[in-house]
């Protein structure tokens, strides 16, 4: 079976930065915040102090993976230029999100040279509490402040272009499905792709539901499925992850199969959960038909963030900084 990764993250090296502080690598996958937690970011073989192309592209071999989405995030550092230059490298096969902090001074500049020099046509909002910009900024409200609705607006001269957000759990401040179902039919030739199916509990499935009511009847918004297993705390020994199955069958209930991106979240999840485990746990349950399962494991993301503007513009874009 085809498959595309849709949420993974290479690492140049790593600079993450939020609300435990700044992450400095300590070898071997792991690394330390500033506060004193340590955490295993790499799993064994993959790399020492960061994950490169090259060590991806072998795994990406072994696992039937034809193409992959890279998307940023404040726990690895963002790696926009890194993510620049492997699609640039490997057109078609990599397609990438870069990410800003909207607040930053010159935000709208770096939005302006990633978009109109780089070629990226697609945004990573990690706006979560618990590892993004909630965790080092006042609330704030992704539809509604003046910092992200310039950003919008200025996207919105970009018919197709995605953008795809992690707003944490319904315990954060971040937490806000309202804001995805407003923004899509503000910008309606926009996608949008919520990360890691809006943070699910199998203990509490009315509370998903309530989500993907929201999002049910905007056709320009998906969801991937990535470290739902890590959300979950399902480990190898859980393996398919019944709890998973449970948020996956409400998903595919409320927006169908064809809204449903597969990813993982590796680096990182690939530390929990084997990434085989991780790249193929859903063919080993019913949950969809063949057809359906080629949807989300392929077609969906193909169709999504593989567009034939994103790839042309990814491919034809030439760094100003690198001609001189």
């Amino acid at each position: 079976m085809k498959k595309i990764e849709g949420h993974i993250h290479l690492i140049r090296e790593l600079a993450g930065a939020k609300g435990q502080g700044r992450l400095s690598p300590l070898g071997n996958g792991d690394a330390i915040w500033d506060n004193g937690e340590v955490i295993h970011l790499i799993p064994e073989g993959w790399g020492d102090d960061n994950f490169l192309v090259e060590k991806y592209l072998p795994i990406m071999k072994q696992e039937g993976i034809e193409k992959a989405v890279l998307l940023q995030g404040t726990l690895n550092g963002y790696q926009n230029y890194y993510t620049y230059q492997v699609v640039k490298r490997y057109p078609g096969k990599f397609i990438g999100a870069f990410a800003v902090d909207p607040y930053d001074d010159y935000a709208m500049e770096i939005v302006k040279r990633h978009v109109e020099d780089l070629g990226f046509r697609a945004i990573k909002f990690e706006i979560s509490q618990g590892g993004g910009l909630h965790g080092f900024h006042r609330p704030f409200r992704l539809d509604e402040d003046n910092h992200c609705s310039q950003i919008f607006h200025y996207l919105a001269d970009y018919p197709g272009f995605v953008v795809t957000v992690d707003y944490g759990d319904y315990t954060q401040t971040s937490y806000q499905p309202e804001a995805i179902a407003n923004l899509a039919s503000r910008y309606p030739l926009l996608d949008f792709v919520v990360c890691h199916l809006s943070f699910p509990n199998a203990d509490h499935l009315p509370r998903l539901a309530n989500a993907l009511m929201q999002f049910a009847p905007h056709k320009n918004i998906y969801v991937d499925l990535s470290a739902i297993q890590d959300i979950e705390g399902e480990r190898p020994a859980d393996f398919p992850y019944p709890r998973c199955q449970a948020d996956v069958e409400l998903a595919k209930q409320f927006i169908g199969a064809q809204r449903l991106i597969w990813g993982s979240d590796s680096p990182w999840s690939a530390t929990f959960n084997s990434y085989h485990q991780l790249a193929t746990w859903l063919e080993h349950t019913d949950l969809f038909t063949e057809q359906e399962l080629e949807d989300v494991m392929y077609n969906n993301a193909n169709r999504v963030y593989f567009k034939t503007q994103n790839v042309a513009a990814a491919a034809n874009a030439e760094d100003p900084v690198m001609k001189k």
